[in-house]
């Protein structure tokens, strides 16, 4: 895990330091930088050292010095491309570095190495010979990369905070993005916060001539279900068995490492699946696992924790909190972020990154499984909101939307009156943006009173709707793994995990995203995903060979913590401050409205003050 800067054209060597600088979070073992003599090609580097770590540092460049390399992740099948390209006559420098692979991959497959990958990566080449850059995303964009295109520079970066220490790329706010924001909780690639600026999406490269700085943009993956409808319960067992050995070589694959690793242990079904995947045959000692506790037990999962790290013989690391102690570190989170995110989650997941760092370098997550396996409350919703389309008439609605109003509002995680309110909130929009509806932390009326100009749910939710609409065949099963996958997946749970553990200069490794585990899903027929209410149907047929009944069957409950309540009674250092562009009259009523007791406005509030954060953050840095 790394951090990446550079740029082509306007600029000096002066902004990349800059740039490059603004990373050192992501990689505190070293940095290298580099400006061409006759091209005007600069390329940053901030290291952080997990394979190779004596010879792997960066920009790593082939034998002629033509083509370098600046690459931030891991590549898991990079011994078996190393093998390849020897035999086809490529020689190497490095005895195990997977940058390496990059070089010599781009001299013999060019724009087509991407697809080769089995790994988290965002790289970018230099090609002198060409006279061209290119820049690449993993198939899910668990690393990150951002960029900024005027008439006289191209910049990119691992982060956009890095990005806007390039003297050309502006710090003005994106309303598009900004009203994005408010109606997923997360912006969606390829929009990014500031005007001018851009995610790469995931399983997207680009190309860029130097000399006219025109680029191409293209997709080499796509996350598209082709699900084998052949399969039947006969083939149940056989099933089992291929995703039980997948498991086991993804997680395997991701144990290459030259300093110590861990796992992340919540007590869930998807990381103690992780650590059964590894654990298996009493290999458990071999291994240290993460968990952070709570004192007020309606959020602690840690005895859960306890009882799997237990079953496997784990090296088991503890840290408990006081949720009020943890809510006073809220304002230390948000200025960290160099976007904003709607996910509260990132507290504790910082938290625990925090803690994990002080043992291991690496750790493996459960993340993914949620969405490849049908693991959220939505899918169950689906079914519910066809019969409820079907017997409630429009006015109907309204009604049951203005009486569930009248109910009590609770602080408890997921409440029945939250429920209530989130469904009827999603019945009131088409079935192609009602998932992220369900979601949001604004309904378009409200986004609009907020920025004070016109939003329409099309145009918020384009992205979701577009891809609902794309294939009428598909189920809405199938549509909902499609987004949550290509959407929620990248630009909320991965980028929650890689900001949260970067702040500690911690990598983390998801191995449900596996190559061939996730190719394994798309072909999976959704009946063995979820099958007569029950999530992860075959995943936990899997887990029953590893876990005990208590984990397995146990009521998903997530990475929870009292936001409702936090955002009644936010700590004395945490901004408020004026957002430019947002009706300060709208967000006051909010907070007045939630502290009162009238409206519950948890997850905008916490979207807002994310925002605020980003917003304040990058004011201070400008005026220093």
């Amino acid at each position: 895990m790394c951090g990446i800067a550079g740029f082509v054209g306007s600029g000096a060597a002066s902004d990349l330091k800059s740039m490059t600088d603004a990373l050192r979070h992501r990689g505190p073992d070293g940095s290298g930088m580099f400006e061409d003599a006759t091209l005007p090609v600069f390329l940053g580097h901030r290291r952080l050292a997990i394979v190779d770590v004596e010879t792997g540092h960066q920009p790593m460049w082939n034998e002629t010095h033509d083509v370098a390399v600046i690459f931030n992740g891991e590549i898991y099948n990079h011994a078996e491309l190393r093998a390849e390209l020897t035999t086809l006559g490529h020689r190497f420098a490095t005895a195990h570095s997977d940058t390496e692979v990059l070089v010599h991959g781009w001299e013999e497959w060019g724009t087509d190495l991407p697809i080769r990958l089995n790994g988290m990566f965002s790289f970018a080449v230099f090609d002198r010979r060409q006279a061209c850059m290119f820049l690449a995303r993993d198939r899910f964009g668990e690393k990150p990369m951002y960029y900024a295109k005027g008439k006289a520079h191209f910049a990119f970066a691992s982060e956009l905070d890095a990005l806007t220490h390039h003297p050309s790329v502006t710090t003005d706010l994106n309303m598009t993005a900004v009203s994005k924001l408010f109606g997923y909780g997360y912006i969606p690639a390829p929009h990014a916060l500031y005007d001018g600026t851009n995610k790469l999406p995931g399983g997207h490269w680009l190309w860029l001539d130097i000399r006219t700085l025109e680029s191409t943009l293209r997709a080499y993956a796509t996350f598209t279900l082709e699900p084998d409808e052949s399969l039947c319960d006969a083939d149940e067992e056989r099933l089992v068995d291929e995703l039980h050995a997948l498991l086991e070589q993804a997680a395997q694959r991701r144990l290459m490492s030259d300093v110590p690793l861990g796992v992340f242990l919540s007590g869930g079904l998807d990381s103690s699946v992780v650590l059964g995947s590894l654990a298996s045959n009493g290999r458990g000692g071999d291994y240290s696992t993460f968990t952070i506790g709570f004192t007020e037990k309606s959020f602690d999962e840690s005895e859960y924790a306890r009882t799997v790290a237990e079953a496997f013989g784990t090296r088991h690391h503890l840290r408990t909190l006081n949720l009020e102690e943890a809510r006073n570190l809220i304002p230390e989170v948000l200025n960290q972020l160099d976007e904003p995110l709607g996910d509260a989650s990132i507290l504790p997941t910082s938290l625990l990154a925090s803690f994990t760092r002080e043992n291991v370098k690496v750790a493996l997550s459960g993340d993914g499984g949620d969405e490849l396996f049908a693991g959220y409350d939505p899918f169950m919703a689906l079914k519910l909101a066809e019969r409820y389309e079907r017997i409630m008439p429009k006015w109907g609605h309204g009604a049951a939307r203005k009486l569930v109003d009248l109910l009590p509002i609770s602080n408890k995680n997921m409440s029945l009156d939250f429920k209530l309110r989130r469904g009827l909130l999603g019945m009131s929009y088409d079935e192609s943006v009602r998932i992220p509806a369900w979601m949001s932390p604004l309904e378009p009326d409200d986004i609009s009173d907020l920025l004070q100009m016109p939003v329409r749910p099309e145009d918020v939710y384009s992205e979701a709707a577009e891809l609902w609409n794309r294939d009428p065949s598909k189920s809405s099963i199938d549509k909902a793994l499609e987004f949550f996958t290509t959407f929620y997946l990248q630009d909320d749970i991965l980028t929650k995990a890689d900001r949260a553990s970067m702040m500690h200069s911690l990598e983390t490794r998801a191995v449900f995203l596996d190559n061939d585990l996730v190719d394994f899903c798309r072909k999976l027929p959704n009946r063995f995903k979820l099958r007569n209410g029950e999530r992860k149907y075959l995943l936990k047929k899997v887990a029953r060979r590893m876990l005990s009944p208590s984990i397995v069957d146990r009521k998903k409950k997530g990475f929870g913590i009292p936001l409702a309540h936090w955002m009644k009674h936010m700590p004395a250092n945490c901004s408020t401050a004026r957002v430019p562009g947002l009706d300060q009259q709208f967000s006051d009523k909010a907070w007045a409205d939630h502290r009162a007791g009238k409206a519950d406005w948890r997850l905008f509030l916490w979207t807002w003050l994310s925002l605020q954060h980003t917003v304040s953050s990058q004011v201070k840095r400008s005026a220093a």
